[in-house]
């Protein structure tokens, strides 16, 4: 099972002064052996191609940041934001050139995830195939762990 931040979302609502990119709708991803890794989250390539792009638009921008927040009728939904600096509790992931920082709040809901960046004709998201998602509400918009 695993989180999604639509890249519909993402453009609307956006100022130029906002930093929050979007939160993310869930969504159950079966049949999907994930490769352990010593990483809390590990980016697909075509993850690793979406953030280097959104990133080009921020140079003040060390990264993008993961939290999770309290919210919908299963508990949990993912934020995703564009981030200046590293908090001293953040967790670190760096691959292919691109920074990932993960909130303490988030860390474990995380962990042996693999995030990655789907198009299709109806839509481009980020997809979060999440081993650790016990439970989604029926709207997409929250998890369980």
């Amino acid at each position: 099972m695993g989180g999604i931040i639509k890249e519909g979302v993402l453009a609307r609502g956006l100022s130029s002064s906002s930093k929050v990119i979007g939160t993310a709708t869930v969504k159950a991803v079966k049949g999907k052996r994930l490769i352990p890794t010593r990483a809390a989250l590990t980016l697909t390539p075509s993850a690793v191609q979406r953030i280097k792009k959104l990133l080009e638009s921020k140079p003040e921008c060390i990264g993008l940041k993961i939290g999770v927040k309290h919210r919908g009728c299963n508990g949990l939904s993912y934020t995703l934001e564009y981030t200046e600096k590293k908090s001293a509790m953040d967790e670190e992931v760096v691959q292919d050139g691109v920074r990932v920082l993960i909130d303490q709040k988030a860390q474990l809901t995380l962990l042996g995830t693999e995030m990655d960046y789907q198009e299709s004709k109806l839509a481009s998201e980020f997809v979060f195939n999440n081993p650790n998602i016990k439970g989604t509400c029926g709207c997409g918009e929250s998890f369980s762990i």
